[in-house]
């Protein structure tokens, strides 16, 4: 459940005074997500979403993300748009939590990956980054590299209890990852998404009724980084079977996509690897952390953190981009 924070008619009228959005005429809470409380609001001037940024949100970060998806939106990607108030603001305060107001995107996000929409993912994450450029605020990867270490270390006293030997295998393919992670300038930054898993993706039928993507949301992990490093979530995301077998089809229309809009540097084909390598024990650790920190009984899905260790496997013996389909 995705509602944390309820929200009473009079408080939810009362702060929507403060817009130029008319009448509320409806509003539910939405269940899928885990980090903030989100309604769906329906008022004269059409359907918004309303998020309520619960206490692991930094409110320091949130002009970052606001206008990150402004200056996105402004050059032409399907993101939501930050609504403003009479006031200009687009962030202010309901019932006791920091909130915003965002455009409603129509889409559905693919419960099955197929190939096809592999390639739409790849041309939007390139346009994604085209249009970051310029953008002149920055937000450090608090998930990135220098935040790894710190989380196996909390995770090495129960990490063992989810399969025998982890932890020592998660310090190798740590040191391991670290030691070839490129230099600090070698490759091209700038604003990324940093969590572009399928449940953050909307599509509707194009041309020919193939998927074309009318969305990307969700940009609270967002932040400054490698962008090829961005392409490399998306691999881990999107391109396994439910076996955890590699589909090459997939990677390869989403690197082939990617790469009509925004070319792979030689020195990011070479990198693509470790990066795949990084992305795949980021999104191990966390699960890791929650499943070894969530207490007995919680109302909490917990996702297996044995996924991306064998995705983290696979990636360890790919030798090459060729390997993933570039």
């Amino acid at each position: 459940m995705a509602v944390y924070t309820e929200v009473t008619d009079e408080a939810l009228r009362a702060f929507l005074a403060d817009y130029a959005l008319g009448e509320l005429l409806a509003y539910r809470g939405i269940a899928e997500g885990v980090e903030n409380s989100n309604y769906a609001l329906k008022t004269e001037a059409g359907d918004f979403i309303l998020t309520l940024y619960e206490k692991r949100v930094d409110p320091a970060e949130l002009p970052y993300f606001l206008g990150l998806m402004d200056h996105l939106a402004a050059r032409g990607l399907p993101c939501p748009t930050p609504v403003h108030g009479r006031d200009g603001q687009a962030l202010r305060s309901l019932a006791g939590r920091p909130a915003a107001i965002v455009t409603f995107l129509p889409g559905v996000w693919p419960r099955r990956v197929r190939p096809e929409h592999c390639a739409p993912l790849g041309r939007a994450l390139a346009e994604m980054h085209r249009a970051g450029e310029g953008f002149a605020m920055r937000r450090a990867n608090a998930l990135g590299p220098a935040g790894w270490a710190p989380l196996l270390e909390a995770c090495r006293a129960r990490g063992d209890e989810v399969q025998p030997g982890l932890i020592a295998e998660l310090d190798a393919a740590l040191k391991g990852i670290l030691a070839a992670w490129p230099e600090a300038g070698a490759l091209p930054s700038g604003q990324i998404h940093a969590d572009l898993f399928p449940d953050n993706v909307f599509f509707l039928p194009g041309e020919g009724g193939r998927p074309r993507v009318s969305g990307l949301i969700d940009f609270y992990f967002a932040c400054t980084d490698l962008l090829a490093y961005d392409v490399a979530v998306c691999l881990n995301a999107w391109c396994f079977e439910p076996d955890y077998a590699f589909n090459v089809t997939k990677a390869r229309a989403l690197l082939s996509a990617y790469d009509s809009v925004r070319h792979f540097s030689a020195e990011e084909r070479a990198a693509l690897p470790v990066l795949c390598r990084g992305a795949a024990l980021r999104f191990l650790l966390t699960r890791l952390y929650d499943w070894t920190h969530t207490p007995e009984g919680a109302l909490v899905t917990r996702k297996d953190p044995l996924e991306y260790l064998r995705k983290l496997r696979f990636f360890a013996q790919a030798d090459s981009a060729g390997a993933l389909g570039l």
